[in-house]
């Protein structure tokens, strides 16, 4: 099985392979060939990111993601696609998720006819592009909006160097209210969905993560019962602790069964 892997703004695919070490190591019996590839933009750093891991940094995009650059990095992803596919399945991170969401929602309403770039997808810390969504006719609730612009000044914020070297794994408290105390369910009902992503998805995201919300959004426009949800709890990134990593294996497991269906 080939795996294709999405990594987040201002890393690398050499990072996402390094961040997704500890569940993947659970994954050893299975025959899969876990594909990294690097955005084609070289970045800045994603905050935090250098205390950890030498450059160079990548993104998808050059700009803020608009939908005429994320629609042209969709056009390069599905060439690479069809040049070194085809794909089993997707595991995205943050900004990767955005890109392989979009893939499949403009696959979906454009291009039907043709097959889709993966037949399942692993989205971790991740939300959809609002710009596609609306240009797709999706209605985002106007304290949505609002609150995809407050979650990355906060991720911004509270994952940079200072935050972390002061803070430590503290830095994630304290960023509940930026949800307003809303339920899974009442973030989801923030978006008004004409079509869902059709394929089995996996929604990894953690409560403490400033962009939890947009990880939840991303849920909501994917069919309900083809998809899995798991919350580890913490912030934007993959924890390496066992209970994790094992329940991460596990989703993996089941996005890439032959037949996977909801439970």
């Amino acid at each position: 099985m080939k795996v294709l892997c999405l990594h987040g703004k201002g890393t690398s695919g050499a990072i996402f392979r390094s961040q997704t070490s500890s569940f993947r190591s659970r994954l050893a019996d299975q025959d899969i060939e876990f594909d990294f590839l690097d955005g084609p933009f070289e970045s800045s750093p994603a905050a935090g990111v250098d205390l950890f891991y030498d450059p160079p940094y990548y993104s998808w995009w050059q700009q803020n993601g608009s939908a005429e650059e994320v629609r042209a990095a969709v056009a390069e992803l599905n060439e690479y696609i069809e040049e070194n596919g085809p794909y089993d399945a997707a595991m995205m991170f943050s900004q990767g998720c955005v890109l392989g969401s979009a893939a499949l929602l403009l696959h979906q309403e454009e291009t039907p006819h043709l097959p889709a770039p993966f037949k399942t997808a692993i989205f971790i810390c991740g939300g959809p592009s609002m710009s596609i969504l609306e240009e797709l006719g999706f209605h985002i609730s106007a304290k949505a909006r609002e609150r995809d612009v407050t979650s990355r000044d906060a991720l911004t914020k509270q994952a940079g160097n200072s935050a972390i070297l002061t803070q430590g794994a503290a830095r994630w408290s304290g960023l509940e209210s930026l949800n307003g105390d809303l339920s899974e369910q009442q973030l989801r009902n923030e978006i008004e969905c004409p079509f869902r992503i059709a394929i089995p998805t996996v929604h990894i995201y953690g409560s403490r993560d400033p962009r939890y919300a947009a990880g939840v959004h991303l849920s909501a426009i994917s069919t309900p019962e083809r998809r899995k949800t798991y919350n580890h709890e913490g912030g934007h990134e993959i924890p390496r602790v066992k209970e994790v990593s094992d329940t991460i294996a596990e989703l993996v497991r089941w996005a890439l069964a032959e037949e996977p269906t909801a439970g």
